[in-house]
């Protein structure tokens, strides 16, 4: 089992937590949301809980809760700038669905 982050998703996210001053990674999850039912739960990780599991992605700590780990197995975060837009970009193989934002899937 396993959650990647590409190098330049992992530069991205190093940069942010030394502009931010503290951080020892970031967290991955998913809730019941968004209009295709799952929705992605992105946030910083100071420090790690009891049911965290760690991957290390190009020297970038990712933290997955177990409950959310069965959805997200596998998944790649890529960060993208396309046109004036940028910001990450979800390739999970679990989603069956996913909006045209590409926020919200189904399994």
């Amino acid at each position: 089992m396993s959650v990647t982050l590409t190098e330049r998703a992992a530069r991205h996210v190093a940069n942010f937590i030394g502009k931010r001053g503290k951080g020892i990674g970031i967290r991955l999850g998913v809730k019941t949301s968004g209009c295709s039912g799952m929705a992605y739960k992105l946030e910083f990780v100071d420090e790690t809980l009891a049911d965290d599991i760690v991957f290390d992605s190009h020297g970038v700590k990712v933290v997955v809760d177990q409950k959310s780990l069965v959805y997200l197995d596998g998944t790649e975060l890529d960060y993208v700038r396309e046109g004036l837009n940028e910001g990450f970009r979800f390739d999970n193989p679990n989603a069956k669905n996913q909006c045209g934002c590409g926020e919200s899937f189904n399994v």
